[in-house]
């Protein structure tokens, strides 16, 4: 087993490599489209709607970039991705962004060879149950089959908790969250681990989703993002701060309604003037056009109005915003200078 980890690990670094020199900005502007790598369908994350349009807090990333770069939100080829195989193709150039609740970690830095951009969503490890299930803790689940997505950081976190709490359990591989929802109403697993916004927007899928409860405990720290691969960092540099101007328009109150004027007329705000291509040469600096971050926040709205449409608590997947609150309201959001 740890022979074909570290196989797998080789195999998708030696790929990473391979591709390091490619200039994918070039690639992207050529070929007239972005190519995304997302989920298989994560309700509120990435998913298509009943016109076969992807929609969600992910996919906003990708559009934003696709604007940024291309003058388009919608010039976006969506590649659904598991588990499995989403670093294979980014590895490979199959997708130039990995956009996919995919968890920011050491090895997935520095030996597969990838770039996380930023954390768009800060989340941790949780527990859903059936409520006739009768538990209210995750310390109760002693002798629990449970549903897990292989190849997450998941499996670890799940295998470390009921060490460390001296409990047993017995995994039920999964390799999609439609097939984990599956497995886990037909009963085949008592409980469904993954991140706890994961867990909210499968449960909101359901028929009956007050028949569930997501547990208190949150056993890891899930900071996920945005990535490339290593060795193009100008295509870093691209991805980053799209999505770092979503952050900042935010904090400066740019929104989807306010954009065109706050941008047809300068303001006493030189970091705001700077954001919006008024003022300085920021878009030249990334290769981009002046106002490559107006059609960024123009695509889909500032990072609040992203989150509140899309896994917001007025949708039915009902996150707040807590950790990822701006850091003016107590949360961990916060953008580099544009200066």
């Amino acid at each position: 087993m740890k022979n074909t980890v570290l196989l797998g690990a080789l195999t998708v670094a030696g790929l990473a490599a391979g591709t390091a020199g490619a200039a994918t900005l070039d690639d992207v502007k050529a070929r007239g489209t972005l190519n995304c790598g997302v989920s298989t369908g994560l309700t509120g994350f990435s998913a298509p709607d009943a016109n076969g349009v992807w929609q969600g807090f992910d996919v906003a990333v990708c559009r934003a970039v696709a604007a940024a770069v291309l003058g388009d939100p919608m010039a976006v080829n969506f590649v659904p991705t598991t588990g499995q195989t989403r670093f294979t193709a980014l590895a490979s150039g199959e997708i130039d962004i990995l956009a996919r609740n995919t968890t920011w970690t050491f090895s997935r830095d520095v030996d597969l060879k990838f770039e996380f951009v930023g954390v768009n969503y800060y989340d941790g490890q949780g527990f859903m149950v059936p409520k006739a299930l009768g538990v209210s803790s995750a310390k109760e689940l002693d002798g629990a089959t449970v549903c897990i997505q292989t190849g997450t950081t998941t499996e670890l976190n799940l295998a470390d908790f009921f060490r460390v709490n001296n409990i047993n359990y017995e995994p039920v591989p999964i390799e999609t969250n439609a097939e984990a929802q599956q497995q886990y109403l037909a009963g085949a697993c008592d409980v469904y681990t993954t991140d706890a916004s994961g867990l909210a927007s499968t449960r909101a899928s359901f028929e009956a989703p007050t028949d569930h409860v997501i547990l208190p405990e949150i056993i890891s720290k899930e900071p996920l993002g945005p990535l490339v691969r290593h060795g193009d960092s100008e295509w870093g540099d691209v991805v980053r701060w799209s999505f770092n101007a979503l952050v900042a328009a935010e904090e400066y109150g740019v929104t989807s309604a306010n954009i065109e004027e706050l941008s047809a007329s300068a303001g006493d705000n030189p970091e705001l003037n700077r954001l919006l291509g008024a003022e300085g040469e920021l878009g030249a600096m990334l290769g981009l056009e002046p106002d490559w971050a107006k059609k960024a926040i123009m695509a889909n709205g500032n990072y609040g109005e992203i989150f509140e449409k899309t896994i917001g608590e007025k949708t039915p997947i009902g996150l707040s915003r807590g950790l990822n609150a701006q850091w003016t309201e107590g949360g961990l959001l916060y953008s580099p200078p544009f200066r």
